[in-house]
C-alpha cells in the first residue's frame, strides 16, 4: 500500500505549483485566479529510500521498486463551500477520497498574486477551510441520522454522531477521541482526517519562517506543521542532482518539499516500510506500525496472508553489514517468525507460504 493526500487550501495559495513541484509534473494549471484546478490532479511519486538503493546493489537485483505517495490538488475551496458555492461540491467529494489532507496557508506577501480575501491571514484560512468541512459533516450527520428510520444504527452510534454534530458545531474537533474517529472516518465524515498544516513561504523565511508562520504555530500547538517554498520546489525540478545539491546547500536548505511531506505523511499515518530483496527484484512495503507478519504479506498478494507459515527476517542494517540473508543467516542474525511477528520498520522479509 501506498498512501494518499489530498492539497487543500483557498484559491491562490500555491497548491497547483506545489503539486507541480513535488510530482515533477506540469499537470495542474497555475494562475492568478480562483478555480483554475476544477477536476483534481493525481501525481504518483516514489518514495525516496537509500536502504532500498543498497540492498538492490547487494542483491544485484534486477530491478528496484520503491513504495509511493499519491498526491492529489483538489480544486480551492472558499467561504460557502459546504452549501455548493465555487467547486464545493467537488472538493468535499474529492477529499473524502484521501487518506491525510495537506492544508496549504499563504504566509508570503506579494504584489503580482491576489488573495483571494485580499489579505494575508492563514490562521483565518485554515478558519475558513475547517468551517466548511465541519459544515459538510454536520449537514451529511443530519442526513444519516434522517435516514435511520431504518433502524441501520445502532443507540451507541446514533449517540456519537450526534455528541460529533455538537462538537463540531463548537468548533472543538479536538475533542473527539480515537477509538471514534476510526468509526466516523468509516462514515464519510472528514473533520477527523489527519491533516499536515504546511505553510507557503517566500525563500527568506523557508529556514526560521515569518510573522505568518509564527501565528499558524501559536494558533495550532498540537498540530503536524512545516515549511515549504513552492517557487523553490518548482526550480529544484529543473535541477539535476549535483546541481540540486549545491543550489540546497546555497540556501540552507536540509531536505526538499516532497520529503518533508513524506515523513510527515509517514508520522502522521504511523506508517513503517519493509523490504523485499533478490536477484529479481529489490523492493519497498508501505505498511501500517504494528502490523502482524500475515497481514504484512497480504500487502504483496492477498493468498499469501491466507496461506501464510512463516517469515524470515533480517534487519536491514544486519543485511547491509553483512551483504546477504545467507551471511546473516550464517551469523545468527536472521529470525524465523511466526504469525504473531510484528513487523518492524527496516525489516527485509521473505515470506513462506502454503502452495
Amino acid at each position: 500500500m501506498g498512501f494518499k493526500c489530498g492539497i487543500v487550501g483557498l484559491p491562490n495559495v500555491g497548491k497547483s505549483t506545489l503539486f507541480n513541484a513535488i510530482t515533477a509534473s506540469k499537470n495542474a494549471e497555475a494562475a492568478n485566479f480562483p478555480f483554475c484546478t476544477i477536476d483534481p490532479n493525481v501525481g504518483v511519486v516514489d518514495v525516496p529510500d537509500d536502504r532500498l538503493d543498497v540492498l538492490s546493489k547487494l542483491s544485484k537485483s534486477e530491478k528496484k521498486i520503491f513504495t509511493n505517495i499519491t498526491f492529489v490538488d483538489i480544486a480551492g475551496l472558499v467561504k460557502g463551500a459546504s452549501k455548493g458555492e465555487g467547486l464545493g461540491n467537488k472538493f468535499l467529494s474529492h477529499i473524502r477520497e484521501v487518506d491525510a489532507i495537506i492544508h496549504l496557508v499563504r504566509c508570503f506577501k506579494s504584489d503580482k498574486i491576489q488573495h483571494v480575501n485580499n489579505v494575508i491571514d492563514p490562521v483565518a484560512d485554515l478558519e475558513t477551510i475547517q468551517t466548511e468541512i465541519s459544515l459538510a459533516d454536520i449537514d451529511l450527520i443530519e442526513k444519516k441520522l434522517e435516514k435511520n428510520k431504518k433502524k441501520d444504527l445502532s443507540t451507541k452510534e446514533i449517540d456519537l454522531l450526534n455528541k460529533t454534530s455538537k462538537i463540531l458545531s463548537d468548533g472543538k474537533i479536538n475533542h473527539i477521541d480515537q477509538e471514534s474517529c476510526e468509526f466516523l472516518s468509516r462514515n464519510g465524515i472528514l473533520s477527523v482526517k489527519p491533516k499536515i498544516i504546511v505553510c507557503n513561504v517566500d525563500e527568506g523565511s523557508l529556514v526560521s519562517g515569518n510573522e505568518y508562520t509564527k501565528k499558524i504555530k501559536d494558533f495550532y500547538k498540537n498540530e503536524k506543521i512545516t515549511f515549504i517554498c513552492a517557487d523553490i520546489e518548482d526550480q529544484l525540478t529543473s535541477l539535476d542532482s549535483s546541481e540540486k545539491e549545491v543550489f540546497m546547500k546555497e540556501i540552507g536548505l536540509e531536505k526538499t518539499g516532497l520529503n518533508k511531506l513524506i515523513r510527515a505523511g509517514y508520522e502522521l499515518l504511523k506508517l513503517d516500510t519493509f523490504f523485499t530483496s533478490g536477484p529479481k527484484e529489490s523492493r519497498a512495503w508501505t505498511i501500517k506500525k504494528n502490523t502482524p507478519a500475515p497481514k504484512a504479506a497480504g500487502v504483496i498478494h492477498s493468498d499469501f496472508e491466507k496461506n501464510f507459515i512463516r517469515a524470515e527476517a533480517v534487519s536491514c542494517e544486519d543485511f547491509i553489514k553483512y551483504g546477504s540473508a545467507e551471511k546473516c543467516k550464517e551469523r545468527g542474525k536472521l529470525r524465523i517468525e511466526g504469525k504473531d511477528y510484528i513487523v518492524k520498520d527496516g525489516d527485509v522479509l521473505y515470506f513462506r507460504v502454503n502452495p
